[in-house]
């Protein structure tokens, strides 16, 4: 309404919007300042209301594109000048300048308005509210006669019978009167559908279990898929006749209006039977393979059948209450007949509460460690047997003491919250079937991580219903779902659900299109060029982190988030976590520095702190190194740019290698020179150009020490070259006779007698000690 006569401009239109909105707001204020009238008149002002607040809150978005230009514009004039001695401003300036301020004015009024008017609409709703929820509370704790009191039954069953005589009574005039043509024009249909739902509701079951074997005797591919389905059967063919019978009954004109309603709520409610059974067949299946709660099959038994006698009982307490409604019934009629079904669902609650207690999902394997580890799963089942315990112990409690609407919001809403789960776990194995039927993983697929988001995804469609059985209204959802629209405000900018789309969206194709490119570097250009791999790694590197940037710059100015808002928020907190994410922060720009510089590149052979290896992976925070064990060693790249790190491979892979050798005391000492230096040369990983070095380096304890100093084409092979050097001197030196020495050492005692031994008699046995040598 608001924003349709905005935008046309149509003042005289807006001006009996306005009125009309005034009229209404002035009444809704005076009935929640008096708390007047009933639910339904409350209700109906609230749904009022609400167009209103909606149309208010869209015309706060009003012209806001020119808004905004007029401000920008504004701004880029700048302000006037003020003060003495200051140069005057331009008179076109001036004019100018006045001239967009009053535009921008004039565009503000609505919007100003709306803003002021949504505000006053928004606080009635929550007044509102606030009252039926009062209400309702108050309701859920107001006391009716007891049900435990004999006084009160004769009226309740009097009450009762009343009630069924005025469903009765309402037939139609000429109900015990049909003429012949009229009987032979009912009869032929009324006789169809009669006969179609009994063989529906008598066969329909038999039937869908005829198909299940038939498919599972065939060896049908992804057969607890088809099981599924055709085990909806059993709902559907029954239902079906219900709905038949239902009709037939109606066709013969024996019932009036609330017969006739009387009879379809039946229907309906045989429905609802059939669908808890047939939830209750599928978590607490037969086959141990399709059972979601994997109990002993007698315990599984006993549960499907206590669901099914609840939901008798509570069918039966509906159409109990539905009879008593026709009439005029006293305060204490429906408690005292509704509580027999309330105790007797509540036996049956608790002893499936008690079932659920026991459920235990303790694996083999943990039992064969000796160890007892309850999973999540465990403690749901455990913890709703003990809300069950408690819910039906206290839900007759309540009834018998008076509080029969406590009562009534206990019991029911927590059964049909065991329902709807369960329907949830069935939906969910459902798709893991289906999850496996199309990856080919088959039932492995139910322990995958897909078909656990699609349970967790039912798990929010269900909330709704979930509220609304406990007492939640349908206005508090559609208002949660108005606020969730609206958003909420950081400073001046206001984010929405349809902001976070449009910045998942944009960041998610700016992101697509940066893999892309350095897919496409990565594979055709970069590998046509002459850079080498490091260098191509960083370049790839650095494109992907300025992507992602430009993604999420993009994403936000997309979905018209205001930055500026959020300046001062940030600059409060860029303390706190600068100083919390300093090392990080660190790091991060130690990455950039080395994808930049490339000090160290992947494949380099590094020494960093003690720990040698390959550079495998450089990212923004660490450095990934293969050593020569096959670990991974994670380095900070702080500790790469502030610290000391060797790179045996950096621009090249030449290097040298050191073969230290000793002989002999004796041994001619050109001979072995040459004898080196011929081996050395041998070896075709050693360069000629510098040629190999042999060196006479020292006189040591216990040989004459000489070393090979040689450089290698590739550093890589430095162990496996000294290896084939070492074996090359030892083959050399023993076909020239030539001794590799080891150390000698002569030991002397410089007091032999305290080597004496003393025999047992005393006297003393000298033993002669000859000087050992090695």
């Amino acid at each position: 309404m608001w924003l349709a006569v905005s935008a046309a401009s149509a003042q005289g239109e807006l001006a009996e919007e306005l009125e009309r909105w005034g009229t209404l707001a002035n009444r809704a204020e005076t009935a929640v300042d008096l708390e007047q009238g009933s639910d339904q008149v409350f209700e109906s002002l609230r749904a009022s209301i609400a167009d209103y607040r909606a149309d208010f809150d869209a015309a706060r978005d009003l012209n806001s594109a020119r808004i905004n230009t007029l401000r920008e514009q504004i701004a880029a004039l700048g302000t006037a000048p003020e003060g003495d001695g200051v140069a005057p401003e331009d008179p076109e300036v001036t004019s100018k300048r006045e001239e967009l301020t009053q535009q921008l004015n004039a565009l503000l009024v609505p919007v100003q308005r709306a803003e002021a008017e949504f505000v006053r609409a928004d606080a009635l709703i929550r007044q509102i509210d606030q009252i039926l929820r009062e209400r309702q509370a108050n309701e859920l704790v107001s006391v009716s006669p007891t049900p435990l009191n004999p006084a009160n039954w004769p009226a309740a069953i009097d009450d009762l019978v009343t009630g069924a005589e005025l469903v009765w009574s309402e037939r139609p005039e000429n109900a015990d009167a049909h003429s012949w043509p009229e009987l032979r024009q009912t009869i032929p249909l009324v006789s169809v559908l009669a006969a179609l739902g009994l063989v529906l509701i008598l066969r329909g079951r038999r039937w869908s279990r005829r198909i299940v074997q038939r498919l599972q005797t065939m060896g049908a591919r992804g057969f607890g898929i088809w099981r599924f389905l055709v085990s909806l059967l059993r709902i559907i063919l029954p239902f079906a006749g219900l709905v038949l019978l239902a009709l037939a009954a109606i066709n013969t004109n024996l019932f009036g209006p609330k017969g006739s309603e009387a009879i379809l709520t039946l229907a309906i409610l045989g429905g609802i039977m059939l669908g808890v059974r047939w939830v209750s067949e599928r978590v607490f299946s037969r086959d141990d393979d399709e059972a979601l709660v994997l109990l002993p099959p007698s315990k599984r038994s006993e549960v499907r059948f206590y669901v099914s006698l609840i939901t008798i009982m509570i069918v039966m307490a509906e159409l109990m209450s539905l009879v008593l409604e026709g009439g005029y019934p006293e305060d204490a009629s429906k408690p005292v007949l509704v509580f027999p079904f309330f105790l007797v669902s509540s036996i049956a609650l608790v002893r499936i509460s008690m079932i659920l207690r026991s459920f235990d999902d303790t694996s083999l394997e943990d039992a064969s460690l000796g160890e007892v580890r309850a999973t999540t799963f465990r403690r749901v089942i455990r913890s709703f047997g003990t809300a069950g315990i408690l819910v039906s112990t206290i839900s007759p409690l309540l009834l018998a003491a008076g509080y029969f609407n406590a009562a009534e919001a206990l019991l029911p809403p927590f059964f049909m919250t065991l329902v709807i789960l369960g329907l949830v776990m069935a939906l969910q194995r459902f798709s893991a079937d289906i999850y496996g039927a199309i990856t080919g993983k088959g039932v492995e697929a139910r322990e995958a991580l897909m078909p656990v988001l699609i349970g967790m995804s039912l798990l929010l469609m269900v909330a709704p219903a979930l509220a609304l059985i406990w007492g939640a209204r349908l206005t508090d959802l559609t208002e949660l779902w108005a606020a969730v629209g609206r958003g909420f405000s950081i400073g001046d900018t206001r984010i929405s659900p349809s902001d976070f789309i449009a910045f998942a969206v944009i960041f998610s194709i700016g992101y697509a299109l940066t893999r892309l490119l350095q897919s496409a570097l990565r594979t055709n250009v970069l590998p046509k060029t002459r850079i080498d791999v490091g260098g191509q790694n960083a370049i790839v590197s650095g494109l992907g982190y300025i992507g992602i940037f430009l993604a999420g710059l993009a994403a936000i100015t997309g979905a018209g988030i205001d930055l500026s808002s959020l300046a001062i928020v940030a600059g409060a907190l860029s303390v706190g976590i600068g100083f919390g994410l300093q090392n990080i922060v660190s790091n991060f720009v130690s990455g950039i520095i080395l994808l930049i510089e490339r000090p160290i590149s992947e494949g380099d052979w590094i020494e960093v702190g003690g720990q040698m290896g390959y550079v495998r992976d450089i990212s923004v925070r660490s450095t990934r190194i293969e050593t020569f064990d096959r670990t991974d060693v994670i380095v900070p790249n702080a500790d790469l740019v502030s610290g000391t790190v060797t790179n045996y491979t950096r621009g090249n892979t030449i290097g040298r290698v050191i073969v230290p050798v000793g002989v002999a005391y004796g041994t001619d000492t050109k001979r072995i020179d040459s004898i080196l230096r011929e081996i050395a040369e041998a070896q075709p990983m050693v360069l000629a150009s510098p040629p190999p070095n042999v060196l006479f380096v020292n006189f040591g304890a216990d040989a004459l020490e000489f070393e090979i100093r040689c450089f290698l084409r590739d550093v890589n092979w430095m162990m496996a070259v000294k290896s084939d050097i070492n074996h090359a001197i030892a083959a050399r030196f023993a076909e020239e006779g030539i001794e590799i020495p080891f150390a000698q050492r002569d030991i002397w005692l410089r007091n032999p007698e305290t080597l004496q031994a003393t025999s047992p008699s005393g006297e003393s046995e000298t033993e002669t000690a000859e000087e050992p040598k090695t």
